[in-house]
C-alpha cells in the first residue's frame, strides 16, 4: 500500500502565501517523478508544477515566478511554495507521484493524494 497525503491548503487573501506539503509513505522502493496539479470548480485538472527524480523543475506559465517546488528525498515529500497568490489560483490541489514498489521491476505507479482547498479571497 502506498499513502500520498496532502497538507497546508486553507483561505489567503489576495496576494497572500501558502506551502503545501505532501508526504509519500507505505510500500515503495523509490519515488520518481513527484508534482502538483489543481483543479478549480467547473474546469479541468491541470498540471501545476512537476520535480522529476533529477534537479530540473516544470511550471504552468500561470504560476512561473510566484510558486516554487521542491522535493525532499529522504523523507519523500514534495513542497509547493505559493506567493503572491491571485483569486484564480483557487482550486484543490493534487499531489502526484511515479514510484516503484520493488527493486525486483523497473514497474512503476501513480498515485494521486485526496487533494487540499486552497482559496484565495479577492
Amino acid at each position: 500500500q502506498v499513502q500520498v497525503v496532502e497538507s497546508g491548503g486553507g483561505l489567503v487573501q489576495n496576494g497572500g502565501s501558502l506551502r503545501l506539503s505532501c508526504v509519500v509513505s507505505g510500500s515503495i522502493f523509490s519515488v520518481n517523478a513527484m508534482g502538483w496539479y489543481r483543479q478549480a470548480p467547473g474546469k479541468q485538472r491541470e498540471l501545476v508544477a512537476d520535480i522529476p527524480s533529477g534537479s530540473s523543475t516544470y511550471y504552468a506559465d500561470s504560476v512561473k515566478g510566484r510558486f516554487t517546488i521542491s522535493r525532499d528525498n529522504a523523507k519523500n515529500t514534495v513542497n509547493l511554495q505559493m506567493n503572491s497568490l491571485r483569486p484564480e489560483d483557487t482550486a484543490v490541489y493534487y499531489c502526484r507521484v511515479v514510484v516503484r514498489t520493488s527493486p525486483a521491476t523497473t514497474t512503476t505507479f501513480l498515485y494521486w493524494g485526496q487533494g487540499t482547498q486552497v482559496t484565495v479571497a479577492s
